[in-house]
């Protein structure tokens, strides 16, 4: 006999069980790139593959591959991307599509397509555009409705198995604690008040496999997380673990587990390689030391 499928059952969300961390800086743009095994190790440097850029953003696309995209190089913004296949190998550059712009935001979404949300054109311009990816990992141009408040410095992550939120940042003014949340068509949510200290230079992660996490950033500096439920609630703050730093990434690995990595730390100044793992119920851990050249600015994502 077949089984009998109730009718409101929910299809298992995909997950990934390896990472990358790529890009960033280190006293120049880089585009050297680091694997993390569904261990969490971290492995040695790869030479990178495309342009070298920073301050850029990523996502997971096609439910086992990823795609680095805009940033910052050689003193202005673009919109390029990189693809990352599901053996964890970089493609060469694309062409941009879309507005170019730095400090964006990226996530996740429909478990198969990703989207690429928010940034500064400029120091004094921050916009909300969003730009979607495919599940063949062709972004899309700028879509013409946008939502939410302009900001860059944020974090972005998956939730609910098919959706994702953008939240906290830098308006120009303030760090801000609002969220967006992204539903499973990638249509993206006005602002929800946010019920924790505003930050900006934070990362964020799925893990659980359907709970999310924003982690460490600047309020000023902090360690503090806050994780994210199933339904898209972010929670008040948990008391900061690790090195509190800034301009960090993060990503998924195991599956339902993700980790932390790299970033800036402030004082003493000093770009760092250290990483933190998150359990699979959201505990983060204690400081793992560095393996990789020490960066800010870079970002991850999960593939495989």
């Amino acid at each position: 006999m077949f089984p009998i499928i109730p009718a409101n059952s929910v299809t298992a969300a995909s997950a990934n069980d390896e990472g990358i961390f790529g890009f960033g800086y280190t006293s120049s743009d880089v585009s050297i790139t680091n694997l993390v095994s569904n261990a969490g190790v971290v492995a040695a440097d790869t030479a990178g593959v495309g342009t070298a850029r920073q301050n850029l953003a990523a996502c997971e696309y096609g439910g086992d591959k990823g795609i680095f995209g805009y940033g910052y190089s050689s003193s202005s913004n673009i919109s390029m991307t990189s693809l990352v296949s599901n053996a964890g190998v970089v493609a060469s550059d694309t062409t941009g599509v879309g507005t170019v712009r730095r400090g964006l935001m990226a996530c996740s979404y429909g478990e198969d397509k990703g989207i690429f949300g928010f940034g500064a054109i400029d120091s004094y311009n921050w916009v909300s555009v969003t730009n979607l990816v495919s599940n063949a990992g062709v972004v899309a141009t700028d879509q013409a409705a946008t939502t939410g408040t302009a900001r860059e410095q944020g974090g972005a992550c998956e939730y609910g198995g098919d959706k994702g939120i953008v939240g906290y940042g830098w308006d120009g003014s303030n760090r801000l604690s609002v969220t967006n949340l992204v539903s499973n068509a990638g249509v993206v949510a006005t602002d929800v008040a946010g019920v924790t200290t505003g930050k900006s230079l934070l990362a964020a992660c799925k893990y659980g496999g359907d709970k999310g996490i924003f982690a460490y950033g600047f309020t000023p500096v902090t360690a503090v997380s806050n994780k994210v439920s199933n339904a898209g609630v972010v929670a008040s703050d948990t008391t900061g673990v690790g090195t509190a730093r800034g301009y960090l990434a993060a990503c998924e690995y195991g599956q339902d587990k993700g980790i932390f990595g790299f970033g800036y730390i402030f004082s003493p100044a000093g770009n760092l390689s250290m990483t933190n793992l998150v359990s699979n119920v959201g505990v983060v851990a204690t400081d793992t030391a560095g393996v990789g050249t020490a960066r800010r600015m870079s970002e991850g994502c999960s593939f495989n």
